[in-house]
Formats: structure tokens, C-alpha cells, sequence
């Protein structure tokens, strides 16, 4: 009998599921049931208006706390959180139609619109709460600890949400968006930020169509036009909206949305889909028609191995009203790829390069995406022995990619669901031309003995070395911007999953994240990974425990920055307020211990701008706790000597076995002078030893 009713029980829950999870959210939606919900009506003695004004710039106003009279605002709520695309901010303006402010609450909580759906009249209690700003945005929250900078609130807590802001007992309103142009969101119409406006003529801009709001749990903007203004507008869509991965609308029409800004871009956020009617053609831009369906008529069919013979021995363009499907096998999510991916199908793979950042997270361009690619009018062009796909614009900016503005008519999603790519096996004896461009697997390799306690990539792009147990090799080849650039080599040995390039007749590969060479095997030579004595990358401040940036004179000092790199490196500079300076500056590290170790080598990356005097570097076995009173030696190494250009140069290895044994700490000397203080960077500072 227990068992019987076990099953009946599981049964229930299996059935309750089912109801559960056959519900679409298709973004129509009931009205909010407020049965229950305690309403309260209170007499209001400040507008938005006056609210704002009591702030100033670069400083929070804190309100009286509650034994001071009651401060009382008023206002209508222009905003609903029920599609998931604002989270936990409730917009209200201060009238439901031709309003003359708008504002922005900054709430703890979620699904606000259950006790506060659009329309409601709320009146929010502001003694305790303070003003602040966000991206230049002013909103209403708290000043705590939480709240860093004299300008920053935190958000009302959740609990406290009851205390401070009530929901009228009156019949809700209906928010008639104010009609503006894009041309009228300038500073004169900020003090409508919060309320619901209408753009009509709204189209979204040729370089987003064709794609969707928003990628998974991502936030992004998508420009929109309205023929009134070139000033950039945008959309900004949260990838947490029940709407994030439908297809952007590629009509002209009229766009309802909640007016807000960052910093100097005006944007706007979408409360619901249905606000969007924006199906009309022609478009503003002369698109006559809906360009994300793709019709196959009259399109010619070819493969990946025609396309490729296509090339006639120079910049070929492709002139025949030709289709290649083709399914993505690498794109640029982890950086190690640039405005460009890989496509494949049974007859081999190629490169395609597209002027678009991001492209992973455009549903057309994800690993596994079967798309079609409109070939008329693109071209085929031999780079250092690869074929590759792409426009004829050899301009810096483009440098012969498909040009953002085309992406929507040559590029289609084959709207089939996401499937692997299975790679090809093969040997790296086995490997032929034919194999450039596939998604390929090698088994049983491993990082060759020189890049053990490597990272991917140092300095700039970076190969390393992969062998098999019989001592063949192949190069893998990875960008400085990759995310997993600073992430040492695995030790030990196994299977790679890579796509193939070939560069001037050399094979190469390049893998889209790091685990594709995940090596967790014993290695065929049975090679030990060596000891890692000092490894300084550097972050946003310097690491006290591995460098010390000693000052001994001039104003300017050691730091950190990361402008032009994904990563953080070491910089020194004796320009500033437009004149050379005269310093001297130390960048000593910790001791470093090499007891019981023969063979040692100290590597960093360094770059050099403008005119002054040589970087150097010195090694000390005592080091008094001052550099001008220390003993030093100076070692021999290559640092960059191009100082017209940005680029590391690697070091190569500096032999420390002379010191075997021995507690050590080195250091780089910086000198400027009145008439000569160039710029230095140093990076990946590293010791490796061995016994």
C-alpha cells in the first residue's frame, strides 16, 4: 500500500511539472491582481521636481532621518519589471501624460510590478533615503557603507521597501508616452529621464539588424535611428528579458520605452515587447523589405571546397548569386579570435572575417550555429597561404572584413538548433592543406619541455610548441588578448581540439578556450614542469609581496594600467604637465630563495616609448632596504628598443645559475632627466628553476 501511494504521489508531481513547464512566456500578460495588497493614500509636500533639485554635484544628499517633519513625494509609475528587462529600478514621472519629470528608484527587489504595476499613483516617504547618481543618472536610495564615493547611494532594501513607498488606493492610469525625436533627447529634456517617451519613425540601425535584443545573461545596447539626429541613441536590453532572444524587429514603426541615460549616451529600456510596432517598410535607410528572411530562390548552392577554387591567384571577388551553409566551428567569445570565425562543412573549413566586435553573441555566430552566408559580392583573398573570406576595403578599419553594415544581408540563421561540431582527427604527420580552416582533434600531445611553467602568451601573440610521443611538433599559436593569455601551459599530456591555419607553409593551431588543451596524462618524456619562483603579472595595484616600487626622486612613480592591453602590466613615465621631469625610480622584488636549484632563468616582456634613457636591470644577494645603498650587479637582457611604436618584447632567457644557492632579490632602475623621460612597461615577470 505504501508503495501504491508513493507512486500516485510521484505521479501528482510529475503531472504538477508538466502544467508547469508547458507555459510559454509569450510577453502578454494579465493584469496584476492587487486583491489583498494594502493600498494608502497620503498627502504629498514635494514634486520630482524639488527632489532633484536638492541634489548637488558630486555629493549625495542624505534626507532627515524620520524624527524630522515627513518629506513626502508623489508620482505616477511609468515602468513595469514583469518582462525581466529593468531590474530592481522602479521609474515613475510625475504625471501619466505630459510629464514634465521623470525619476529613478533604486529598489532591492524584484517583480516590483505586483504591488506597483504601471500606472500607479505612489508616493514614496524620502526621510532616511538619500540621492545620489549612477552614470551621471539621479536616483533615490540609501547612503551606507555599501556605497562607495561621496556620490554613490545603495539600493532600498527590500524590507524597507514597505516603510518608504506606497501604492494609492485610486484607480490605477493609464501612462501616455510623451512623443519626442531622438534629435530632443539632449541635456534640455533631462529632466524626463525616468519617464515613458515614444520615438515614431524608429527603426534599429543596419548594424544590429537581423540580430536578437539581447545574448544570454548579457546586457547590451542596440543602436536606433529615427532620421532626426546621427548622435548615437541606443536600446539597452537586458539578456534577462523574457523577449532577449527573439529577433529585433527590422521595420520602421513606433517604439515605447522608459528615457534614460549613462554618462552621455541617451538610452532607453523596453517594459514590454507589445510597446514595439515597428514592422513597416520601406525603412528610413531605403530596406524595402524584411532582410532577415532568407529566400534560397535562385541561389546556387556551393561548398566550402568550391568556394575556395574559386580564388584565382589574387583578391578574387565572388560575383555569382551563390550560397555556402555552413555551421560555425570557432568565434571570438574568449578573445583569442578577432573579428572573424571559422565555418565548416563536410568538404572542409574556412575563415570569415566580419568588422563586428562580439560576435559570439550574435545567435548567428555561436559554436554549433548552422548559418547561410550570401556569397555575391564578397571576395576570396590568400593570406599567408590560408584562404579566407571577406570584403575588398583594405582600409585600417577593415582591413578586408565584411563591412558591420553588411552583416544583415549576408549572413542568415538557419534557425536549427544548436548542434557540436565534431572535429576531425588527425595526426600532426597526417595534416594537408585541405585540413586549413577545419575543426580538428590531435591526441596525445603535449606543451614541448621549454614552455613548461609558460603562459599561453606573453608580451603579444605567442607560440608554443606541441609534440607527440614520436617527437613531432606542431605550433600553437595564441593572442595577448585571449582570456586565458596569462594562464600557464598544462604540464602534462593529452588530446587538443583546435582549429587549423597555416602561416607562409607552417601549420599552426588556435585553440577558442583553454580547456580544448586540457593535458591531464603522464607525458610521454616524463619531463617535470619547473619551479615557479617568481610570477608577476601584475594587476590594478602593485602586488607588495613580489614588487616594491621604491621612489627616490622626481614626482612621478611606478604604477599600473591596462590602456591598449587586456591586461594589466608595470609603467613608469617622467613626462607630465607637458615638460620632462628628472627621476629615479626602483621596482625591487621580494627575496627570492634559489637554495637547491642549478638551473635558473628570469624572463619579462618590456615596451619602450618616446626618448630617454635605457630601462635596467640589476640583481643584489644583499639588499639594505635601500636601492642607492645597495650593491648592485646589472644583468644582460634584451629590452625593447623601438621606441616610435607600442609592442613587448620578450627578454628571452636571463641565466640566474650563477646564483645558485644564494637569496636574491632583483630590480629595474628607471632614470629621467629634464631633457629625456620616456615611458616603460614591464610585464610577466617571471623565474622558473629547475634541480
Amino acid at each position: 500500500m505504501k508503495k501504491y501511494s508513493s507512486f500516485l504521489r510521484s505521479l501528482y508531481f510529475m503531472m504538477a511539472a508538466l502544467l508547469i513547464t508547458g507555459c510559454v512566456h509569450d510577453d502578454i500578460y494579465d493584469d496584476p491582481n492587487l486583491a489583498g495588497y494594502e493600498c494608502k493614500d497620503l498627502t504629498a509636500n514635494m514634486t520630482i521636481g524639488q527632489v532633484k533639485a536638492l541634489k548637488q554635484p558630486n555629493v549625495a544628499y542624505v534626507f532627515p532621518d524620520a524624527s524630522a517633519p515627513e518629506m513626502i513625494m508623489e508620482g505616477y509609475v511609468s515602468s513595469t519589471d514583469e518582462s525581466g528587462n529593468i531590474y530592481k529600478t522602479i521609474y515613475i514621472q510625475d504625471n501619466p501624460e505630459n510629464p514634465t519629470h521623470g525619476f529613478t528608484i533604486s529598489v532591492d527587489a524584484v517583480s516590483t510590478y505586483t504591488k506597483f504595476p504601471q500606472g500607479s499613483k505612489v508616493y514614496i516617504k524620502l526621510n532616511g533615503l538619500a540621492l545620489g547618481t549612477y552614470g551621471g543618472l539621479i536616483q533615490l536610495g540609501v547612503k551606507n557603507a555599501a556605497a562607495t564615493g561621496p556620490d554613490a547611494v545603495s539600493r532600498i532594501p527590500e524590507t524597507a521597501v514597505p516603510a518608504h513607498i506606497f501604492r494609492s488606493c485610486t484607480e490605477r492610469a493609464k501612462i501616455v508616452p510623451k512623443v519626442l525625436t531622438l534629435a530632443q533627447m539632449t541635456s534640455a529634456n533631462d529632466d524626463l529621464l525616468g519617464a515613458l517617451i515614444q520615438i515614431n519613425n524608429a527603426e534599429f540601425d543596419r548594424t544590429v539588424l537581423c540580430s536578437v535584443f539581447a545574448p544570454d545573461g548579457a546586457s547590451v545596447d542596440r543602436r536606433i535611428n529615427d532620421g532626426t539626429t546621427t548622435a548615437t541613441r541606443v536600446v539597452r536590453n537586458s539578456g534577462f528579458a523574457s523577449f532577449a532572444n527573439q529577433t529585433l524587429p527590422s521595420g520602421n514603426g513606433t517604439f515605447v520605452g522608459i528615457m534614460s541615460k549613462f554618462n552621455s549616451t541617451y538610452q532607453m529600456y523596453i517594459n514590454k515587447i507589445s510597446d514595439l510596432d515597428m514592422n513597416n517598410f520601406p525603412r528610413l535607410d531605403g530596406i524595402a523589405a524584411d532582410p532577415c528572411a532568407l529566400d534560397l530562390t535562385g541561389l546556387t548552392p556551393k561548398t566550402v571546397q568550391e568556394v575556395k577554387q574559386m580564388f584565382s591567384g589574387s583578391l578574387t571577388e565572388i560575383t555569382g548569386n551563390y550560397v555556402l551553409k555552413g555551421k560555425v566551428t570557432a568565434n571570438d567569445e574568449t578573445g583569442n579570435l578577432f573579428k572573424y570565425i571559422y565555418i565548416e562543412d563536410a568538404t572542409g573549413g574556412i575563415r570569415v572575417n566580419i568588422n563586428k566586435n562580439n560576435l559570439y553573441q550574435d545567435a548567428r555566430f555561436k559554436v554549433g550555429k548552422e548559418i547561410y552566408i550570401k556569397l555575391n559580392g564578397l571576395y576570396i583573398r590568400n593570406v599567408s597561404g590560408e584562404l579566407q573570406l571577406g570584403s575588398n576595403d583594405s582600409s585600417s578599419a577593415i582591413n578586408y572584413r565584411v563591412k558591420e553594415d553588411d552583416v544583415y544581408k549576408t549572413f542568415f540563421d538557419s534557425k536549427k538548433p544548436l548542434s557540436a561540431p565534431v572535429p576531425t582527427e588527425r595526426t600532426i604527420t597526417q595534416l594537408t592543406m585541405a585540413d586549413v580552416g577545419r575543426w580538428i582533434k590531435i591526441k596525445n600531445v603535449r606543451f614541448s619541455e621549454s614552455d613548461l611553467g609558460e603562459v599561453y602568451a606573453a608580451g603579444g601573440a605567442t607560440n608554443r610548441t606541441l609534440l607527440d610521443c614520436a617527437g613531432n611538433q606542431i605550433l600553437l599559436r595564441t593572442s595577448n588578448f585571449a582570456s586565458f593569455a596569462d594562464k600557464i601551459v598544462d604540464p602534462g599530456q593529452g588530446d587538443v581540439y583546435a582549429i587549423l591555419s597555416v602561416f607562409n607553409g607552417t601549420y599552426q593551431l588556435w585553440i577558442p578556450k583553454q580547456i580544448h588543451a586540457d593535458f591531464d596524462n603522464p607525458r610521454c618524456d616524463s619531463a617535470v614542469p619547473p619551479s615557479i619562483l617568481l610570477n608577476e603579472e601584475f594587476e590594478s595595484s602593485f602586488n607588495s609581496g613580489n614588487f616594491t616600487a621604491v621612489n627616490v626622486s622626481g614626482v612621478q612613480v611606478w604604477g599600473t594600467s591596462n590602456q591598449g592591453q587586456s591586461n594589466y602590466y608595470a609603467i613608469m613615465n617622467g613626462f607630465a604637465n607637458g615638460t620632462n621631469n628628472a627621476n629615479e625610480d626602483w621596482l625591487v622584488s621580494k627575496e627570492i630563495s634559489l637554495a637547491g636549484f642549478s638551473t635558473i632563468n628570469l624572463t619579462f616582456d618590456s615596451d619602450v616609448r618616446y626618448n630617454g634613457s635605457p630601462l635596467k636591470l640589476y640583481v643584489t644577494e644583499n639588499y639594505s632596504g635601500d636601492p642607492t645603498t645597495t650593491v648592485w650587479t646589472e644583468l644582460s637582457a634584451t629590452f625593447d628598443t623601438n621606441n616610435n611604436a607600442w609592442g613587448f618584447v620578450n627578454s628571452g632567457n636571463i641565466s640566474l645559475n650563477a646564483y645558485s644557492g644564494k637569496n636574491i632579490r632583483i630590480a629595474f632602475k628607471y632614470v629621467s632627466t629634464t631633457s629625456g623621460a620616456n615611458t616603460w612597461e614591464l610585464d610577466n615577470v617571471k623565474i622558473k628553476a629547475k634541480q
